[in-house]
């Protein structure tokens, strides 16, 4: 079968594996969709990062892996034992794996485990392969009114949930998101769903500045035209943001971000940095801002995420720019999103063609 696979920095590529078999307490999937994540794109530019180089903790397994951790489909097969989906059943994957074991597990932060990885990177196969067969917890049913293409996009929705989840946004407080790609829109749907009334993006492209306001957003600064610290005191009666979220990872861009937060407000960073940057720790300390980070989500804001789409609360359908082929994920797909930032925001691998 088919299978996107990471063999090394700048190395995917579409191969021949095969098929696996599903065993006791397993589900064997047919995935229909699969997104292209921000840290595939870090895993093909810079990595192995989070792609194991030596055999996984907790799955053994090493790279070439396949790819593709933010997928859904419909269930093929399951194995003895296993009670929460069934064979023909329409279900999405929560591809974090865990130990249970490790001090963040026993306090119940599974999403922080020492030995966290992902279906997709890590072992287990991998959403933008032809079959995946994997522990029966990882999949969850989704109702016949969310379609598979926005069951893909419940993983990084779910991101966006816990970030607001366990950040200390208030009904009416004034939010400043930095970036407008998957997860600073996901960040925007799920501020608004929970009552947001003034949401501020930062953000350049202009593609993705028109979807944070399909979306809700109530201003877009763009920081190659005004200064955003400033224009966001405007905005707030010179008070400041209660709340910023970093969707963006950019050194320049949360550095002068910082000046736009009020005294005692809080900096939620979501982004996944591929060098660590230097912070003015001063001006968080003088004006006592609190600076938090919010990793993956919980199992609640998996569900939640799942509830809410079932719902129609959230509707992703428009950040998806492209569906593509195996057979065009580097081209169509990596080179894409790399080169072309400007047409995209997320694209789709349709495994099923």
């Amino acid at each position: 079968m088919k299978s996107v696979r990471f063999h090394g920095r700048g190395d995917v590529r579409v191969d021949e594996v095969e098929e696996p078999v599903c065993g006791k307490g397993q589900v064997k999937m047919r995935p229909a969709y699969a997104g292209i994540c921000g840290t595939d794109l870090h895993e093909y530019t810079g990595g192995p990062v989070l792609i194991p180089t030596q055999p996984h903790h907790i799955t053994g397994s090493t790279y070439p892996v396949s790819m593709g951790h933010e997928f859904a489909g419909i269930v093929e097969e399951i194995g003895e034992g296993v009670v929460n989906v069934f064979p023909g059943q329409r279900a999405v994957v929560r591809p974090t794996i865990f130990d249970g074991t490790c001090t963040a597990c026993k306090q119940g932060y599974n999403h922080c485990c020492k030995n966290i990885g992902f279906i997709g990177l890590s072992g287990y196969g991998g959403g933008m392969s032809k079959k995946i067969v994997a522990p029966a917890g990882h999949f969850y049913p989704i109702p016949d009114s969310v379609s598979l293409e926005a069951a893909a996009l419940i993983e990084p929705l779910a991101v966006a949930w816990h970030a607001v989840d366990i950040s200390p946004f208030k009904t009416g407080d004034s939010v400043l998101v930095v970036g407008g790609g998957p997860i600073g829109l996901g960040v925007v749907q799920v501020l608004k769903l929970h009552g947001a009334k003034n949401v501020m993006v930062s953000e350049v492209v202009d593609n993705r500045k028109k979807l944070c306001l399909y979306y809700g957003a109530t201003h877009i600064l763009d920081p190659r035209e005004i200064n955003v610290a400033q224009k966001t005191r405007e905005l707030t009666d010179r008070i400041g943001a209660d709340v910023i979220f970093d969707a963006a990872g950019v050194e320049k861009a949360i550095i002068s971000a910082i000046p736009a937060c009020r005294t005692q407000g809080t900096i939620v960073n979501i982004a996944v940095w591929e060098k660590s940057p230097t912070l003015p720790v001063n001006q968080l300390m003088y004006n006592e801002v609190r600076y938090m980070g919010a990793a993956l989500f919980d199992e609640s804001s998996f569900v939640d995420t799942i509830r809410a789409l079932s719902y129609g609360q959230l509707k992703p359908e428009a950040m998806i720019t492209s569906r593509i082929s195996q057979d065009e994920v580097v081209d169509k797909g990596f080179k894409a999103l790399l080169e072309h930032r400007d047409q995209h925001c997320k694209i789709l691998v349709d495994v099923q063609s």
